[in-house]
């Protein structure tokens, strides 16, 4: 939101605008220069700026967020490689500009290790570009220019997975469900290793019933691990598959057939509740989709009420929906009044008020009255859906952290593997050791060298805290966004619809020219100010006494200063303190009261005419009772706060010091804005901006993290924000901060665990003390432990 005055001009009565209305830049046309004239700067530049900045704002952020600050910042956002939406990889050039776009939900994707073999599968087929992948809602999006989807199905068919083509790009598949393990086959296998364990032990029993035993076992749990790991090892992949298939077989070709069978059992169990955890992961956010109701009951052409599918109702529909039930549609209320719990979409605690004319979205839950309300989205393009599908998207950014984990488990695994051959081959050649012991440690060895643990555990963190956000009204658009947020050291804010309402009222008036009725002063400039749209113009022209207005003729709108127009053959101009500068009609007596109203933070708008300033009015907005509360908690949390705004000097320190912000500057175009971000930037500075969304494109931008206010029903802010806050409240920014340092420190410790646990079994295993089935333990007990470390963001949410 801005300041600037009467830069958005409403049509004469009865004509359509000729383009949407959209609030002008802060700054471009403000009335900005309080205090003397002499220091009204030349800011007369025609800066007509509507600034849409290209903003279209996809955010794919290839700049990485990390920010070493060589600062080209095109900020072009084309959703090409990744950190802000799927995993994409480009296979051919113009990929991502051509070719059909294809959806499939593969059940069996459920780590890297599957994405490795479906990209070296599907990179061979002619005609493939790009593929997308969604590894937490397992799907895959494939951009190509075959003529059918047949070739990719049994591409990845031949890879032992089923590729399932979703419609509608899967926005309403719901959460994928989690592939199963039969539980007799874990039962048998279960009893066939402790049998075999126990019939070792006691000894006597001849060898192969202790091999028979193990061999029901393995068979029973590990036709699928081994199915899995001979299609890897046939694209020369090492997976978890691959490296488990080797090490079980390698056990029982030397005779450790009780521990060949555990191994393999634990594996499996080890899977499955794996397998579990992550499907609560995905969970998080397919649970939004059944917020909204199936059914919607809709006014029939005869005005009976008639319950039909949701997805049905056509925009502009009547819906009506009574005390208990949940809003099926975004609507515009109609008749009736109630209160809504909007929780869901904007983590807001208490209900909302609603009356005709208001907004209302799918998934709230009507509480008390029946009301009755225009549908303005289909059930597809509800708010709910965009936050489903924003969050969806962020599922898979590449965090840095995550980044990391990639390339280092790309190194690791194949050193480990070619640690283990030595292992095997070295000591008994070189050292005289004997073969079985060394065979057998280079198994133990496989085992620890899978970085499962390492792997799954940057997604699922990542998930659980953008679900966590989501749930509190905070839609975060990336993990990129995620967990940058922690380094946040400044936090710039725009004034006006930020920390105040953005609902400016004239608070003062005075006569200047005594000679002119007060009655015929405020009709004058009524009559110019109601013209605008802009809230401050608005302000001006709603006090003023009922009563006819004065026929404007020649209206137009003077950027950066305010609009002019002739009223009864007479030039009248409505503006800035920077306009009567222009026009030469500053004096000592004007000063004193501009100073005046400017020190109580208040905007001055002026009347002239061919007398001279004819009157002043005073306009001021009304802080945000959170604002406070949430520049406090900034300031507690070691974030700086800085105060940009087109408004005068005075009115910024003025509200900067009611809310204890830190530092304000008043004055300022969009492209000062622009000028002191960048400084920050450049200092090597974590930077956030928060605006609208629409206003200030260059400055929220240009910032690390661009937040956006009053998401929910704005879908630019959806689009454009890095971070989204779906109501009003600025306290949602210090709750976004202290999620993004839980969320790093979850991924510091789940890091540090499965390094330091794979380190000390590495150190077992050349001592000769490490066991297979302790490296089970090791390599998927600390995946579990890092999978349920991860989840415990969820409870952020609550």
């Amino acid at each position: 939101m801005s300041e600037p005055i009467f830069t958005r001009v409403a049509p004469p009565a009865g004509q359509a605008p000729l383009a949407p209305a959209r609030p002008a830049p802060e700054g471009a046309h403000g009335h900005a220069h309080g205090g003397s004239c002499a220091h009204a700067h030349d800011h007369a530049h025609d800066h007509d700026h509507d600034h849409d900045h290209a903003h279209d704002h996809d955010h794919d952020h290839d700049h990485d967020h990390d920010h070493d600050h060589d600062h080209d910042h095109d900020h072009d956002h084309d959703h090409d490689h990744g950190d802000a939406g799927p995993t994409t990889v480009t296979l051919q050039a113009g990929g991502d500009e051509t070719g059909t776009l294809s959806q499939f939900r593969i059940e069996q994707m459920d780590c890297p290790t599957e994405q490795t073999l479906i990209q070296s599968s599907l990179g061979k087929l002619a005609g493939v570009q790009q593929l997308e992948f969604n590894l937490l809602s397992r799907t895959l999006g494939v951009r190509h220019t075959l003529a059918s989807t047949e070739p990719i199905m049994q591409a990845i068919a031949s890879l032992g997975m089923s590729a399932q083509p979703l419609e509608g790009q899967g926005e309403d598949e719901g959460p994928a469900p989690a592939v199963r393990t039969p539980w007799w086959s874990l039962g048998v296998a279960g009893v066939a290793a402790l049998a075999a364990e126990a019939v070792h032990l006691a000894g006597g029993a001849p060898l192969w019933l202790t091999g028979a035993l193990a061999l029901v076992s393995i068979l029973a749990c590990g036709l699928g691990t081994y199915r899995k790991g001979w299609i890897a090892l046939k694209h020369l992949n090492l997976n978890i598959n691959a490296l488990m298939s080797i090490a079980v077989t390698g056990a029982v070709l030397i005779g450790q057939f009780p521990e060949a069978a555990m191994v393999m059992f634990l594996f499996t169990v080890a899977e499955w509740i794996e397998a579990r955890s992550l499907a609560r992961a995905r969970n998080a956010i397919g649970s939004l989709m059944q917020l909204a109701p199936t059914m919607a009951t809709i006014r029939q052409p005869g005005g009976q009420w008639l319950e039909v599918d949701a997805k049905a109702v056509a925009v502009g529909a009547t819906v009506r929906v009574r005390p208990g039930e949940r809003i099926a549609l975004d609507g515009e209320v109609s008749a009736g009044q109630s209160t809504v719990d909007q929780a869901p979409i904007t983590g807001e605690s208490l209900p909302v008020e609603k009356a005709t004319g208001d907004k209302v979205f799918a998934g709230t839950i009507n509480q008390s009255g029946s009301l009755e309300y225009r549908a303005t989205a289909a059930a597809g393009d509800s708010t709910l859906s965009r936050i489903i599908h924003a969050v969806e998207q962020a599922q898979s950014a590449k965090a840095p952290t995550q980044r990391f984990v990639d390339r280092f488990s790309r190194i690791y695994t194949p050193a480990v593997f070619a640690m283990a051959v030595l292992a095997a081959v070295l000591p008994p050649l070189l050292l005289g050791g004997a073969w079985l012991d060394w065979i057998y440690r280079a198994l133990v060895l496989l085992v620890v060298a899978c970085p499962c643990a390492l792997v799954i555990s940057t997604p699922v963190s990542i998930v659980s805290g953008l679900a966590a956000a989501a749930r509190r009204g905070i839609l975060i658009k990336g993990g990129v966004f995620l967990e940058n947020g922690h380094r946040l050291k400044v936090l710039a804010l725009d004034k006006t619809g930020t920390l105040t309402f953005g609902r400016p009222t004239q608070t003062d008036w005075l006569a200047l020219d005594t000679r002119i009725a007060s009655a015929r002063l405020q009709q004058l400039a009524a009559s110019l100010a109601l013209r605008s749209d802009h809230p401050v113009s608005r302000a001006v022209g709603q006090a003023a006494p009922a009563g006819e207005r004065a026929e404007v003729e020649g209206f137009e709108a003077l950027p950066g200063r305010g609009v002019k127009g002739r009223m009864d053959g007479e030039l009248y101009h409505l503006g800035n303190h920077r306009l009567v500068h222009e026009m030469g009609l500053c004096s000592a007596e004007l000063e004193a009261h501009l100073e005046g109203y400017e020190s109580q933070g208040k905007t001055a708008v002026l009347l002239c005419g061919p007398g001279g300033a004819l009157a002043l009015f005073a306009v001021a907005d009304t802080v945000r009772p959170a604002s406070r509360e949430a520049i406090t908690q900034l300031h507690e949390l070691g974030v700086k706060t800085l105060m940009l705004t087109g408004d005068n000097a005075h009115t910024a320190k003025a509200i900067a010091a009611q809310v204890g912000i830190d530092e304000a500057r008043g004055d300022l175009l969009p492209e000062d804005k622009l000028a002191a971000i960048e400084a920050l930037v450049d200092r090597g500075q974590q930077v956030g901006m928060v605006g609208d969304g629409i206003n200030d494109a260059p400055a929220l931008a240009r910032a690390d993290l661009g937040f956006a206010m009053g998401a929910a029903g704005t879908d630019s802010a959806i689009e454009t924000a890095d971070v989204a806050l779906m109501d009003d409240d600025l306290r949602k920014i210090p709750a976004f901060i202290r999620l993004s340092r839980r969320t790093r420190n979850v991924l510091v410790q789940n890091i540090v665990l499965a390094l330091a646990i794979k380190a000390v079994f590495l150190g077992f295993t050349f001592a000769g003390m490490a066991t297979l089935w302790m490296a089970v333990f090791a390599d998927m007990g600390v995946s579990l432990l890092v999978v349920f470390n991860g989840l415990r963001l969820l409870r952020a949410a609550r």
